[in-house]
């Protein structure tokens, strides 16, 4: 069970490929490609030979071929070409237009081999059943964590009441500021009041000790 073949190609320039066997798969790969480059559509397609499958991935101009076995079924086999895809556009972008054939097999083969590997051999490379799997997980502890909270229903009840007491407390306490300010406002105006008054009598008694001519006024109290 397993993938055997890989290629990327743009119509029908192949930029890079990949065989775990020797078959004739790249053949084969190049008369598919042939014949899908008829259609411009994008399509998911499935073409049987010999005991292989050989299925096909078009988008955008851009064909992803992988050739499988019978027992690998289509969901793994697709899996692989959407990861394909991804992988080659992620790396290569506007370059795959404009690239001749086989620019890009040096490098991507390698990664060609690596996922045909990944895809083959990993039990996690079925993305379904990873995924219900995952889904497995969050259910239950999604179970486990409102067991937890309704167990904690009290205790959040009594949360609620606090906070309800401390926004009451809040409250007062802004009131209480407010009230605070304003007679630390009527303290500071009565206290520049005091001072004001103070200052004129000084300047008062100034003038007044130099038209009376003494600082006992002795020529103004005669």
């Amino acid at each position: 069970m397993g993938i055997f073949y890989g290629m990327v190609a743009r119509g029908q320039v192949v930029l890079a490929e990949f065989s775990a066997t020797q078959t004739n798969a790249s053949t084969i790969a190049r008369q598919i490609v042939e014949r899908m480059n008829k259609a411009k559509n994008d399509s998911n397609s499935s073409f049987s030979h010999d005991r292989y499958i050989f299925h096909v991935k078009r988008t955008d101009g851009l064909t992803v071929l992988c050739m499988a076995d019978d027992a690998s079924g289509r969901r793994i086999p697709f899996a692989f070409l959407e990861d394909i895809h991804q992988r080659f556009v992620k790396t290569y972008g506007r370059a795959i237009h404009s690239a001749s054939a086989y620019a890009m097999n040096d490098e991507f083969s390698r990664v060609l081999s690596q996922q045909i590997d990944h895809f083959s051999n990993d039990p996690n490379a079925d993305r379904l059943n990873r995924l219900k799997g995952e889904m497995s997980q969050v259910r239950t502890v999604m179970i486990d964590n409102i067991e937890k909270v309704l167990e904690r229903g009290d205790r959040l009840a009594l949360l609620v009441e606090k906070t309800g007491a401390m926004q009451g407390n809040t409250l007062r306490f802004k009131r209480q500021a407010r009230r605070y300010k304003n007679a630390m406002w009527w303290r500071d105006c009565k206290f520049t009041a005091t001072l004001i008054l103070l200052i004129l009598l000084i300047i008062v008694y100034v003038l007044l000790t130099f038209v009376c001519h003494g600082f006992f006024l002795s020529s103004c109290l005669k």
